[in-house]
């Protein structure tokens, strides 16, 4: 199935969680904290404002960014979780450099 945000939205994987601390302990799954970050898999047409001009989004496909805690939605495409957020959710990208 294929998914394209609307508008001002992005879909986003989630980075997979963390299974062991730096000292080696394993966390059982039970007790994992979802991530906050992800890569961007898909960007909507861009933001739309009262003038109905249309603002390109700042993100875009491949982006590895942080997103607040509480943001967006999970869907589940093809049997993999996903979630759908807006771009004002996400608090920035991560450069490699």
């Amino acid at each position: 199935m294929k998914f394209r945000p609307l508008h001002d939205r992005v879909l986003v994987r989630r980075a997979e969680p963390e299974t062991k601390t730096a000292g080696g302990i394993i966390i059982p799954e039970s007790a994992e904290e979802k991530p906050s970050e992800g890569v961007i898999v898909a960007v909507g047409s861009g933001y739309v404002n009262d003038n109905g001009e249309v603002r390109a989004l700042d993100v875009k496909k491949g982006d590895k960014v942080i997103f607040s805690k509480w943001a967006g939605t999970e869907i589940k495409i093809d049997g993999e979780e996903l979630m759908v957020m807006k771009e004002s959710d996400i608090i920035g990208v991560v450069d490699a450099a």
